[in-house]
């Protein structure tokens, strides 16, 4: 019934959001997050996929292959921000990525879970910004010697 209404509601991505991102394999990130639906404001426990500069869903790891198609799939180069958002939802560990059409929020399991998934989702919209050039991206993960 679900995929019914999300195929009535256009809500299934296109696949040319996530063409060419093998996100079955090597993910720079992969884990559960809860996350708000768009229309109706539920809270739904997905895996979650970062490669590529593409935040890719499914609904469970199990259906993660080179044949599925994501629930969803948000482009972090055209997100503005990501930050914590338990004052706004109210509810613990839980954070934000904006663009500027939408906000979405996501709930992580942990502390230590939700502040790994805004650092890396964060260094990936500064990695994927259209708006850094290719010598302005900082790696942030090399010691100065």
């Amino acid at each position: 019934m679900e995929n019914l209404w999300r195929a009535a509601t256009g809500q299934d991505p296109n696949p040319d959001d996530y063409k060419g991102v093998e996100f079955w394999t090597n993910p720079e990130r992969a884990g559960w997050l809860t996350k708000q639906g768009d229309y109706i404001k539920t809270w739904r426990r997905r895996w979650f996929i970062l490669k590529q500069g593409k935040l890719l869903w499914f609904k469970d790891p199990a259906s993660v292959s080179r044949r599925s198609s994501p629930r969803g799939v948000v482009s972090v180069g055209s997100c503005l921000t990501v930050k914590g958002a338990e004052d706004i939802v109210n509810k613990a560990f839980a954070f934000e990525l904006s663009t500027r059409d939408s906000t979405m929020y996501f709930i992580a399991d942990t502390e230590k879970e939700k502040e790994d998934w805004i650092n890396w989702i964060g260094r990936s919209i500064v990695q994927h910004s259209r708006s850094v050039t290719d010598s302005e991206i900082v790696d942030y993960d090399s010691k100065s010697r």
